[in-house]
């Protein structure tokens, strides 16, 4: 199992801190914001790293090298910043085969649970193309900045909504998400977003849902932040206050 981690955005919504730098490499509680993604991925016991970089890449490559603790690291470039299933595309011949998990390099989160959701997916011998991370919230205003589900009792998904106007539930999805390879098999047939203009995470995933296959959620930690506002960092920065 590989980690794909996505760190290519630059992140206009904080335009004042990204304009000098990629924001994953914004602190948060004295350590870049991708260190801790970076820190989930290798205590998930993942074979390789690979980053997939843009925005300010060589401040990332040179802050990272070759290797976290002891997972080795190896880069792609996503020369043009066209949004989240682009980098996973620009990634596809360097991950070659191999299932994978997904991370994004602006995700924090409390008490994630990695390394038992690659044991889930591994544990369904087959039986399931994706596992998507996912957390209870209180306020449900929150999933309007990341995607929301139907599913039911048993976790299988049968529809995702980005970014939804009315949350269907309590359940927020992230970024996370465990992959078969054949995840990118649907990049081209996935919908451009109409007011993007890029190809989305849940669409990408739907594509596959919508033929056939069995997509499933796990509860993947306990607090989440996807740092893409003022707002988003104010809260991350509350996580290591509590």
């Amino acid at each position: 199992m590989k980690a794909l981690l996505l760190a290519g955005g630059r992140g206009n919504r904080i335009n004042e801190l990204s304009s000098v730098r990629n924001k994953c490499m914004i602190n948060i509680d004295g350590r870049p914001v991708i260190e801790y993604a970076l820190k989930h991925a290798a205590d998930a016991g993942v074979e390789e790293i690979v980053l997939v970089v843009g925005y300010k890449a060589e401040e990332i490559i040179n802050s990272v090298g070759n290797k976290y603790k002891d997972t080795p690291v190896k880069y792609v470039i996503q020369w043009e910043q066209k949004g989240l299933v682009h980098a996973m595309e620009c990634a596809r011949e360097t991950i070659a085969g191999s299932d994978f998990i997904l991370f994004l390099g602006d995700e924090l989160m409390v008490n994630p649970r990695h390394r038992r959701m690659i044991e889930e997916f591994s544990n369904n011998n087959g039986g399931v193309f994706a596992l998507c991370g996912v957390l209870w919230v209180d306020n449900t205003d929150m999933i309007r900045r990341t995607y929301t589900m139907i599913k039911d009792e048993s976790g299988r998904i049968y529809r995702l909504v980005e970014k939804p106007r009315n949350p269907l539930n309590n359940f927020m999805g992230t970024g996370s998400c465990v992959f078969k390879n054949e995840i990118f098999d649907y990049a081209a047939v996935t919908p451009i977003h109409h007011q993007r203009k890029e190809k989305e995470l849940p669409d990408l995933i739907q594509c596959a849902i919508d033929d056939g296959k069995t997509v499933k959620s796990f509860v993947v930690c306990d607090r989440y932040a996807n740092i893409n506002s003022f707002v988003d960092l104010n809260e991350a920065e509350d996580f290591f206050l509590k």
